[in-house]
This record gives structure tokens, sequence and C-alpha cells, in this order.
């Protein structure tokens, strides 16, 4: 009895330390926030594209999510699908590029060229730091 306490707390312990890591909690964030986004992409496609586009693909006057084919294939529905994955996939690949643009933009702030003032006050510094040590080790050796 008292080792399957001691299993139970034990794993009750190692899933508390999981689940209240950091990525953990990042990545249930980034799932409610995509699960969100993706309905905004769904009413977008199917409310504003998807109505613009359907005088060009409505067949003897259906709308574009009643297209079939044969006993149950939902082409209208499988299109709208296909509106959605092309719009949510431009949408990452501008903010990715935005993202690799961001971080280029880092990178060269961040290597620029020193100060050439500072550059000399660490030469003239470390040539100090020799010297002092030069002229202790002569004065321990002459005592």
């Amino acid at each position: 009895m008292a080792r399957a306490r001691r299993r139970v707390s034990g794993f009750l312990r190692d899933f508390q330390e999981f689940a209240l890591k950091g990525n953990v909690v990042d990545l249930a964030i980034a799932v409610i926030i995509g699960t969100a986004f993706g309905k905004i992409i769904t009413s977008f496609v199917e409310d504003v594209i998807m109505p613009l586009i359907n005088p060009l693909v409505s067949l003897s006057g259906k709308d574009w999510r009643t297209i079939t084919i044969g006993p149950g294939i939902a082409i209208g529905k499988f299109l709208g699908a296909i509106v959605d994955f092309l719009v949510i996939a431009l949408i990452l690949f501008l903010a990715i590029q935005a993202l690799q643009r961001f971080k280029r933009q880092e990178e060269v702030a961040d290597n620029s060229p020193p100060d050439p003032n500072l550059v000399a006050q660490e030469r003239l510094t470390g040539a100090l730091d020799r010297l002092t040590q030069t002229l202790e080790s002569r004065n321990n050796q002459v005592l």
C-alpha cells in the first residue's frame, strides 16, 4: 500500500514538473492561439474569399459549399479547406520572413566594428597590467 502511494505521488510530482515547465505552457498557449487563428481564417475564407470566388465555381446555381461529385464527395468543402491552408501558409511564410529579417538586422547591429577608442583603452590597460606584474616580480626578487 505504501509503495503504491509513493508511486502515485512520484508520478504526480513528475507530471507536475513536466506540466509546469515553460515549454509545455508555451506549447499550450500556441495551440490555443492557433485554434483561434484557424477559426478566424476559416471565417475569412468562407465569408469573404469564397463568396467572391463563388460566381466562378458555381455549377447550375449551387453554392460552392454544396458542390459534390457522385454520392457524398464534397468538393466544395475540400476547396474551402484548400483555400484555408493556402491562406495560413501565406501568413506563416510572411511571418517567418519578417522574423528572419529582424534576426538579420540584430546580427548586423551586433557585428558592428568595435570603437577604436575602446580597443586602444583595452590595449593600454593590458600593457599597464603586464608592466605592474613585471615591476612586482622584480621588487619581490630584490627583497
